[in-house]
């Protein structure tokens, strides 16, 4: 990651030349199933035959039909919720930013294949802006965005392009030589849209005020006029955009449609972690409370307890994930003196994907970019993506086989295969079987002005206990060693010096324990001015 040294050129063209081919054929993947014939509401007739055998299925066609989109009906403003959690009047069941492109999408759209073109056009430029900037700020590890299985296959699945593109240019924002508050707002206001579109990088801004109230890079980057240990007026700046753009966002559909506005949260809020949902909780704790045996009313009645227990576990295990993120960031600021708000930024995005009731597939897109600039081991990378596409063909294979009345067990193998490989933790070598955070121990001196040259951890000398997918990119994000991936450390300008910089020392934090006595954290001191 580079900060006022450009990348290679010629990489970030290839970058984003790999994204663009990726975007084809993402596109042409999904517009099989968007073919004539077309019935009288505009729907492809081949849509529902092939849609989940053929893997074809998009949320983008599918939601031509049901929220009155095919009617051209602006979002939010008309609409409502029924008792039977049925959206009507144009409200969809995302935020607003993400309302507003289904309705761009649809102006000049007759039919399904039509709004899924229209869609695609709109969308795909987030998606090379997201290659540029992650081949700016990484180089060719970017080609995990460009040409991974992930981008052909959930590119046009949903509206997740733009989010995606908020939550990298808030990072991108940070590495560029502004002073730490002014970029900081930059970067809190795009993680804000970023919530207008699709919530999650909101969760982002509270890494990011810790970044900016301990000093930023060894706690050198604050202005001069702070004098105090902690910059809490800066973090409060941070707070503050992130919360002034989402009310001034959010303002005018709330009062001009106030129902139709909540009705979106309201639909999110009654969805339950059914078989669509693709979530643990599904697959595993409904098992304690559902069997065959049952009759009718016992097994509504234990339905209906599951779904009450998860509506209650998921939300406060999604917010300890998130508290214990920031905690152990904290924690790895006290000993290299930098907080490592992207990496607490991933963390808690995987515990998110872990424990939310919802684990669509196309949420891979989210956790990509930091597979990239976080120093993953590529192995685990590789795992991950597996396990993921098992899941994002597995289950439309599943849901086809299930609604022919066929044998539906190989399909349902590769789901679970999904599920838990992106879940559980399973046994890995009995060798040095303490945690997996001794793989990320970070071994290199953190100091600011000195390049930092470590090599990948040995996996043979030192895994101890392998985590499956979501569960060891959580552990690798936390413990990664105090940089980028190799080659990619950033730039900073101080008097006028470029002088190369660790700056994951300030992404990550550890559980190292050889400092018995971390040192203390203090800013240092400033050079004095001479008068002329």
């Amino acid at each position: 990651m580079r900060s006022g040294v450009r990348a290679n050129p010629m990489t970030v063209v290839v970058v984003v030349a790999m994204a663009a081919v990726g975007l084809i054929l993402g596109y042409l993947n999904k517009a099989r199933c968007a073919v004539a014939p077309f019935d009288a509401s505009g729907r492809s007739t081949m849509f529902d035959a092939i849609k989940d055998s053929s893997v074809c299925y998009s949320d983008i066609q599918f939601l031509w039909l049901g929220r009155d989109i095919d009617n051209h009906i602006f979002p939010y403003i008309h609409g409502a919720i029924t008792s039977d959690g049925i959206l009507t009047g144009g409200t969809v069941e995302y935020p607003v930013l993400s309302g507003l492109l289904m309705w761009l999408g649809a102006i000049p759209a007759h039919t399904d294949a039509q709004f899924l073109l229209t869609s695609a056009l709109i969308l795909a430029p987030f998606g090379l802006l997201t290659a540029w900037m992650l081949g700016r700020m990484a180089g060719w590890p970017a080609l995990l965005w460009s040409i991974g299985p992930p981008l052909v296959m959930y590119a046009f699945h949903n509206w997740e392009l733009p989010v995606v593109a908020t939550a990298v240019g808030a990072i991108f924002v940070m590495t560029l030589p502004m002073p730490l508050r002014r970029k900081a707002i930059l970067a809190s206001v795009l993680l804000a849209v970023g919530f207008c579109l699709k919530l999650y990088p909101g969760a982002f801004v509270l890494p990011l005020i810790a970044y900016v109230v301990t000093g930023g890079i060894d706690g050198r980057e604050s202005a001069d006029t702070v004098r105090a240990r902690w910059d809490i007026r800066g973090g409060l700046m941070v707070a503050g955009a992130a919360i002034g753009t989402v009310v001034a966002v959010n303002l005018p559909f709330a009062v001009l449609g106030y129902e139709g506005w909540r009705a979106s949260f309201t639909f999110q809020s009654l969805r339950q972690a059914d078989l669509t949902t693709n979530s643990i909780w599904y697959w595993g704790l409904r098992h304690f409370y559902i069997n065959d045996q049952m009759n009718p009313d016992a097994y509504a009645e234990a339905e209906a307890s599951f779904q009450n227990v998860v509506d209650v576990a998921s939300p406060l295990l999604v917010f300890a994930a998130f508290a214990l993120a920031l905690w152990l960031g904290w924690r790895r600021a006290k000993v290299v003196g930098t907080y490592p708000w992207v990496a607490v930024s991933g963390s808690m995005l995987c515990g998110f994907m872990l424990l939310h009731k919802v684990h669509s597939p196309q949420y891979t897109l989210w956790l990509l970019p930091f597979l990239v600039l976080l120093r993953v081991p590529w192995g685990l990378v590789a795992a991950y993506l597996v396990v993921d596409l098992s899941m994002g063909i597995g289950v439309f294979k599943y849901f086809a086989a299930l609604a022919s009345g066929a044998d539906a067990t190989d399909e349902e193998f590769f789901v679970l295969v999904g599920v838990w490989g992106r879940a559980l933790p399973i046994r890995g070598p009995r060798r040095g079987r303490r945690v997996v955070h001794r793989w990320f121990v970070s071994r290199c001196s953190p100091a600011i002005a000195t390049p930092v040259s470590c090599p990948r951890p040995a996996l043979r000398a030192t895994a101890p206990v392998m985590l499956s997918a979501i569960s060891l990119l959580v552990g690798a994000m936390i413990q990664t060693p105090g940089r980028f991936r190799p080659g990619t450390e950033p730039a900073s300008e101080l008097g006028g010096t470029v002088r190369r910089t660790p700056p994951a020392a300030a992404l990550v934090p550890t559980l190292r324990r050889e400092r018995r006595t971390p040192r203390r954290w203090h800013r240092p001191p400033r050079p004095t001015r001479r008068s002329t």
